[in-house]
């Protein structure tokens, strides 16, 4: 699918809308569409806003809760913009074995945010649940560029960098 990239910064209703659609109509008539449309809308606008909500829910004959159900269950779905920066932190138990603990408090305490929030400086820090990267733990993934073998100081430094 060829959908446009949008900049999650507020895009309009009608841009919403117009990516919505256009999900929709490319998945229309297949079973088991309600995920790749949200990936789809997620894709091009970098989360998925809440006007979409409605149009999914009756485009499917499905309820707004059900819509919402899925969102909030997949971690990956963002219901509001991303930061300028995305970094992700395996939770797997080989990282976690490996430092990946000290790791997880190390970027909390320097981005002043918790999993699944943005910090002041547009920081998005999300758990995620493997990377693949098992034997070189702990491992992160910066807008969507994994690091393997992180530490705190190297993590400071990547973080530096992207800003």
């Amino acid at each position: 699918m060829n959908m446009p990239s949008v900049p999650p910064d507020s895009p309009s209703k009608d841009v919403v809308l117009q990516v919505t659609q256009q999900a929709l109509t490319h998945f229309q008539g297949q079973k088991g569409s309600l995920l790749p449309i949200l990936h789809a809308i997620q894709h091009a606008l970098g989360y998925i806003p809440e006007v979409s909500v409605p149009v999914v829910a009756e485009a499917l004959q499905l309820s707004r809760a059900e819509v919402h159900g899925v969102i909030s269950f997949y971690p990956h779905f963002r219901q509001t913009p991303a930061g300028k920066t995305v970094l992700e932190i395996c939770r797997a138990e080989a990282c976690q074995a490996m430092g990946g603990d000290q790791l997880v408090d190390h970027a909390k305490r320097q981005l002043g945010c918790d999993f699944n929030a943005t910090s002041t400086g547009g920081v998005t820090l999300q758990p995620v649940y493997c990377l693949g990267l098992c034997a070189q733990s702990p491992a992160i993934m910066i807008n969507g560029q994994p690091h393997a073998r992180m530490t705190p100081s190297k993590l400071d430094r990547l973080l530096h960098a992207e800003a």
